[in-house]
């Protein structure tokens, strides 16, 4: 595989390093980040309804480059946030799911310190939607890797799949 083609994702729970593994990803390769759509859509409601999760995954998608980048989120968190908060998961957000295409994805485990923000709704239940998380990767047969421990740790095992990946 080439760099310039390279899809990663990073997925999990909230506050379990996704972003700052996805910016670091972005400049250790020289590849464009594509930020969490629901942030910048969320800062300017007070509430959303579980349509505005089907509004913000199909502009999520469409931040997606067709060359090569690295997403700090993808359908996967779609689909857990939905199932978790409404018991209900949308046709388009699993048709979205259905059709990603990432190379691989990187699991964000909970063992890190939960950071608190405005737009954060889980910090009891991490490793539950962890499991989550776990759960639809493997049912939808995605390659993934799961990170755990330190920042440092972590970006070791990003280094090491991503030279596997590229030397593929």
């Amino acid at each position: 595989m080439e760099k310039a083609t390279c899809r990663i994702a990073f997925t999990g729970p909230e506050s379990s390093g996704k972003t700052t593994h996805a910016v670091w990803l972005s400049s250790f390769l020289d590849l464009p980040y594509i930020p969490e759509y629901a942030r910048t859509y969320l800062a300017e409601k007070s509430t959303y309804v579980q349509d505005d999760l089907d509004l913000m995954a199909i502009k999520q998608t469409e931040l997606w480059p067709n060359t090569g980048f690295i997403a700090d989120t993808e359908m996967h968190v779609f689909h857990i946030w939905s199932r978790v908060k409404y018991d209900h998961v949308s046709p388009a957000i699993i048709s979205l799911l259905n059709e990603q295409q990432f190379d691989h994805y990187f699991l964000c485990a909970p063992d890190v310190p939960w950071e608190a923000d405005p737009l954060r709704e889980n910090p009891h239940n991490r490793q539950f939607l962890f499991d989550l998380y776990l759960e639809s990767l493997k049912q939808f047969n995605r390659n993934f890797t799961i990170l755990t421990g330190s920042i440092e740790n972590r970006q070791e095992l990003i280094k090491v799949k991503v030279y596997e990946l590229l030397n593929q």
